[in-house]
């Protein structure tokens, strides 16, 4: 996963300066077929092997913010297993940014040498120069404090924040390039984590398009989160497909995404796009969608996760993910 990176460095100063387009696949099966639908797949998990999907979009003006106020240093949030902490220590890196990352879970420090053996995300983020602040789950929860963001300015430094997850206004407008002007369907559907992604794609849709937001946390609380970045009311939130939380997965997801693999060649991840796909291919089976209804799904990425994803699966007796290349 380094060394992929390593091939791909001198492309993200010209990614970041031009407006990204991505590869779009149409998906056929019987049950698309049968339904009288179409279904389009966005591949923004290829626009770079370690930046890509949504947190390339994310970061994309974040990061040039941050250089021009002058800024030396990111500091980003997350969890031991956080696309957005290795999307931010790759990109970081990659345009000559420090990068630090605030991680959930003090216990995950008392043997860092282990925790970076056992966690591919951390020791890739380490690999890309990530320094690291480990915090309890309680510290964690305060966070956006003024009082805790001083003690890491004393600690730190002058640094750059961006938010765990990488959502503020910036992020969503990166996420309004996803979506191509004047395109042709009539349902987007997206992955939702903290809500920037969807946030983007509602604002540059059309009004006349539905968009509907997968959300990997049980709950409907992210429509709160995503209402002060919108002003149009064309989406909604499906929260049926989250298969019990954040994390959480069972036989029959692993099962839909490696046979979804082996039967288009195109990697899910367990958190998001797993889930999403998932959901997608239900509701057509129940006849949600309309005949000749055009759907276009977005890929998120998130695939550096399938590594660390695979060890806890492995505990469960379920048979693995395919892995594409995605260990480090």
């Amino acid at each position: 996963m380094v060394e992929l990176y390593y091939l791909f460095i001198n492309h993200m100063h010209q990614l970041f300066a031009s407006k990204v387009h991505s590869v779009v696949q149409e998906i056929h099966a019987p049950i698309i077929d049968d339904a009288g639908v179409r279904l389009w797949i966005q591949r923004e998990d290829l626009i770079h092997p370690t930046v890509s999907g949504n947190k390339f979009r994310k970061l994309k003006y974040n990061l040039l913010e941050a250089q021009r106020q002058g800024f030396t240093t990111v500091l980003t949030f997350g969890g031991a297993y956080s696309n957005h902490i290795a999307a931010t220590a790759a990109a970081g890196q990659a345009i000559g940014l420090r990068t630090i990352g605030v991680i959930r879970g003090e216990e995950l420090a008392n043997d860092l040498a282990n925790t970076l053996a056992q966690n591919p995300t951390l020791r890739f983020a380490q690999q890309c120069g990530m320094q690291f602040k480990f915090i309890s789950r309680a510290a964690y929860k305060n966070k956006t404090t003024s009082e805790f963001l001083d003690h890491l300015v004393t600690e730190f430094g002058s640094f750059y924040s961006i938010p765990e997850g990488g959502t503020n206004a910036l992020a969503v407008e990166g996420c309004t390039e996803i979506l191509e002007p004047n395109n042709a369907y009539d349902v987007i559907a997206c992955p939702v984590g903290t809500g920037g992604t969807i946030a983007g794609l509602i604002t540059s849709s059309d009004t006349h398009q539905q968009v509907i937001g997968f959300p990997a946390l049980k709950g409907d609380f992210l429509t709160t989160a995503i209402r002060p970045y919108v002003s149009k009311n064309n989406w909604y939130l499906e929260t049926n497909y989250h298969f019990g939380g954040y994390g959480k997965i069972n036989k029959v997801l692993i099962e839909f995404i490696n046979s979804f693999y082996a039967t288009h060649q195109i990697p899910l991840d367990p958190i998001y796009t797993g889930k999403m796909l998932y959901g997608l291919f239900d509701m057509i089976v129940k006849g949600v969608f309309q005949k000749n209804t055009r759907i276009l799904a977005i890929h998120t990425g998130g695939l550096q996760g399938i590594a660390g994803m695979n060890q806890t699966i492995k505990k469960k007796g379920i048979l693995p993910l395919i892995n594409v290349g995605y260990e480090s």
